[in-house]
């Protein structure tokens, strides 16, 4: 009998020590974090890059991707808001693998940066994603810069890292702005950059901070790459590419020369004063020029008074690219068939061309300057000899 309590001890301790292990187990396994970047595409909106977070908790099955990127194109309205920049994107969860096949079946490469957050952080940042998946809280209003599918990462890590992220980007800065890395990324699709370089205004050209330049998905994984925690110990553990990208590469910055402008500008200025002895066929070329500055600033001041893309309000390419040269077109084609422009013709010009002429100044202006230099040197030589051919012309004289 004496040996029957020590054989049940013998037997319940193991059992209690497996009942409070398999208790533990669930407690140990704290999710992974990674940042999934994958490298810019070939279509418009893919040109940009792109990114998610993944988690990686081994007590939920395979990885998951928080892909804040996702948008409906059949959505009720979506070319509505498109055009007007109220676009709704929204956060998805999925398998990880399900997230990055199509990326590897266009040939975009893709790399994962698994990062050093305590126990605490992650298993909170990884509910917060759980909470932010669901379907009343996964949309949210788009901006091309300032709240995109970057932006969202960078700011769910921050929070995680409890604002050191921003302390550390916020203060370094490469010189980037909005306009030269839009038109850095667009600049494999010629029109779509010029799109972007026409069409921007001066809010676009306020140097960023690094924190700024995370709208990027491959300035973010720079960034996450290059900080470190307070004690000093790098964010990334270590970084694994997961696709291989077999795609051009992403463009690198480039300064835009504005001498090759104004040699354009000027030789197309000779060329309209070497034809003033025959003004009626410089009014037939001027005629489509002042055709498409008329359609280009009519967008832009759509752009800026009918729409919510606060970048490209204001936009200087205006004076440029004026509207009011709709109403030099009548005059024009009396010219080009031998007559006069008239007075209003000769009024619009002179407006036309004054404004021209002030868009220089504006490049030092401190709060609003826009980085236009290159388009100015192109066509002020160009509307100054316009003007000066067609501003005093009358009826050929009969034979």
């Amino acid at each position: 009998m004496g040996s029957e309590p020590r054989r049940a001890r013998a037997i319940a301790l193991p059992a209690l020590l497996l009942a409070v292990l398999a208790f533990a187990l669930p407690a140990l396994a704290v999710p992974r974090i990674g940042v999934v970047t994958m490298q810019p595409g070939e279509i418009f909106f893919e040109r940009f890059g792109h990114n998610a977070i993944v988690v990686d908790d081994p007590a939920a099955g395979p990885p998951l991707s928080y892909n804040f990127g996702l948008f409906d194109p059949d959505e009720p309205g979506f070319q509505r808001r498109f055009i007007h920049g109220e676009m709704r994107y929204r956060l998805a969860a999925m398998p990880l693998a399900q997230d990055l096949a199509y990326y590897g079946s266009v040939g975009r490469g893709a790399s994962i940066q698994w990062l050093d957050l305590d126990d605490a952080a992650a298993a909170e940042l990884a509910a917060r994603l759980a909470w932010n998946a669901l379907p009343a809280n996964a949309a949210y209003s788009y901006n091309y810069f300032t709240d995109n599918c970057s932006t969202r990462v960078r700011d769910a890590l921050d929070t995680a890292l409890g604002g050191q992220l921003a302390r550390s980007l916020q203060v370094r800065s490469q010189g980037n702005t909005y306009r030269s890395e839009a038109v850095r990324l667009a600049r494999p699709a010629p029109l779509m950059a010029l799109g972007f370089d026409l069409g921007l205004g001066p809010a676009s050209d306020r140097p960023n901070s690094l924190w700024d330049d995370a709208f990027v998905p491959m300035r973010l994984a720079q960034a996450l790459r290059d900080a470190r925690l307070p004690d000093g110990r790098p964010l990334v553990l270590r970084e694994e590419v997961l696709l291989p990208h077999r795609l051009g590469p992403e463009p690198e910055p480039r300064r835009v020369a504005w001498w090759p402008w104004l040699l354009a500008g000027l030789a197309l200025a000779v060329l309209a004063w070497a034809g003033r002895s025959r003004p009626s066929a410089v009014a037939a070329v001027a005629l489509p020029a002042w055709l498409l500055c008329t359609a280009l600033g009519a967008l832009m001041l759509y752009i800026w008074l009918g729409t919510a893309h606060r970048y490209g309000w204001a936009n200087h390419n205006l004076l440029l690219f004026n509207p009011l040269c709709l109403l030099l077109l009548p005059g024009a084609w009396r010219i080009a068939r031998g007559g006069e422009g008239g007075t209003v013709f000769r009024v619009v010009l002179a407006a036309v061309v004054a404004g021209v002429a002030v868009a220089p100044f504006l490049l030092w202006m401190p709060l609003q300057s826009q980085r236009n230099g290159h388009w100015i040197a192109l066509l002020l030589p160009v509307q100054l000899a316009l003007a000066a051919v067609l501003w005093r012309t009358g009826p050929r004289p009969k034979s």
